[in-house]
């Protein structure tokens, strides 16, 4: 009988997140959810030209391009979403990025894989759970392409 595989040990920046997210109530949660949504960097210009069909989300109910950048053996990511109109989104991406822009693209790969469940647990947005879930997913795929790189 074969064991799953493990995750990965959490990195100190994912883990912080984590953490802190545990330790709020519904309301400080969805406030801090609110704040963050305003933090998401706009998409750099220089992406803007791109055909979007690959960086697309599909899972996510909500138009999502995510955009992965290896530069100095660092991965940044870069979303471009209507923040107004999808701010949970906009802030669990910010705060994801936060956590994993400006790092090795083996953080990204220890995010673990219920981050989306742990992150919104008792807020009741479970309907954006799929499309989290395929964004992260999306990161991670990028990530392992960079790793492998």
């Amino acid at each position: 009988m074969t064991q799953p595989a493990a995750e990965p040990p959490l990195p100190p920046t994912v883990a912080r997140v984590l953490s802190t997210f545990r330790a709020l109530g519904r309301e400080e949660k969805m406030q801090a959810l609110l704040h963050y949504a305003k933090k998401l960097e706009p998409l750099p210009e220089r992406f803007r030209a791109l055909d979007r069909a690959e960086y697309t989300v599909h899972e996510c109910q909500t138009r999502v391009d995510l955009f992965p950048e290896m530069r100095d053996g660092k991965l940044y990511f870069y979303a471009d979403l209507n923040a107004r109109q999808s701010p949970t989104i906009a802030a669990f991406l910010a705060i994801l990025f936060s956590a994993i822009n400006g790092q090795p693209p083996t953080i990204a790969l220890a995010v673990p894989s219920d981050f989306v469940r742990q992150m919104m647990e008792g807020i009741g947005l479970a309907g954006r759970e799929v499309g989290l879930t395929a964004m992260l997913a999306r990161i991670k795929r990028h990530a392992r392409d960079a790793a492998a790189g």
